[in-house]
């Protein structure tokens, strides 16, 4: 993990800093450190504090549960549409779970403690964070009906287009390994899933590196989870009603 110089930019990627008006995210900004994530950092674990938020700008995190040590099913991911360390703006100071990079990328990271004096005041970031955390229940509901009702070809094209989303390239790193903890089943069975996309023309895998050739054909292939996730996530960006 590496902290490269420069300002947090304007206006963000990540949509929980870009909902925020631009003078609450100028006072924010301040307490922003742009961070550089490599496959397999470690954002936080099970029984350790939660000493910073990340807020992704085009990297992935994976919330992972680990028992007896190993790492056995993804429980969620996160993107440029959320935020790593949750439970911290929940009044919890520790997760169950593992959090690590899977895909490479930048973040904005945010200390606990930043967090917790600017949501003394007034402004929106507390609306937003749980405006994320009503998408995050949604998509974790959304998850267990989709392990249990779509075949593996349609879980596996979801969670290709939602990485792909996030990196906002139509190439990125992606593992069996990784592929298999989303998707709950053998690295054998990600392997077939992966061929018979890219038999089909819709995508490239390589070397532990995927490419979308064809983003139409693969949202068709895609339960309609996808489309759901995406809808809970707009949310974030959109003014509250009132």
């Amino acid at each position: 993990m590496s902290t490269p110089n420069g300002s947090t930019g304007d206006p963000p990627r990540n949509l929980l800093l870009r909902a925020l008006p631009p003078e609450e995210y100028g006072r924010l900004a301040d307490a922003l450190e742009p961070v550089t994530l490599e496959l397999r950092d470690t954002i936080f674990s099970p029984g350790k504090p939660i000493e910073h938020l990340y807020f992704p700008v085009d990297c992935v995190l994976s919330l992972v549960a680990t028992i007896d040590g190993e790492a056995v099913i993804e429980v969620a991911t996160i993107g440029f549409e959320g935020v790593a360390g949750l439970p911290a703006f929940l009044g919890v100071g520790e997760s169950p779970h593992d959090c690590y990079c899977q895909v490479p990328g930048r973040a904005l990271r945010l200390a606990t403690a930043d967090l917790r004096r600017f949501l003394s005041g007034d402004g929106a970031l507390h609306d937003v964070l749980h405006r994320f955390t009503n998408a995050t229940m949604v998509q974790l509901a959304q998850n267990v009906t989709c392990n249990r009702l779509h075949t593996t070809e349609e879980r596996c094209a979801r969670w290709l287009l939602q990485t792909r989303d996030r990196v906002g390239a139509d190439e990125f790193l992606m593992t069996q390994e990784f592929l298999s903890q989303m998707l709950g089943v053998r690295r054998g069975t990600v392997s077939l899933t992966a061929s018979v996309l890219q038999q089909a023309g819709i995508i490239r895998y390589t070397r532990g590196r995927i490419s979308v050739l064809d983003a139409t054909a693969l949202h068709d292939v895609a339960c309609e989870c996808y489309d759901i996730v995406q809808a809970e996530h707009a949310r974030i960006d959109a003014a509250p009603e009132l």
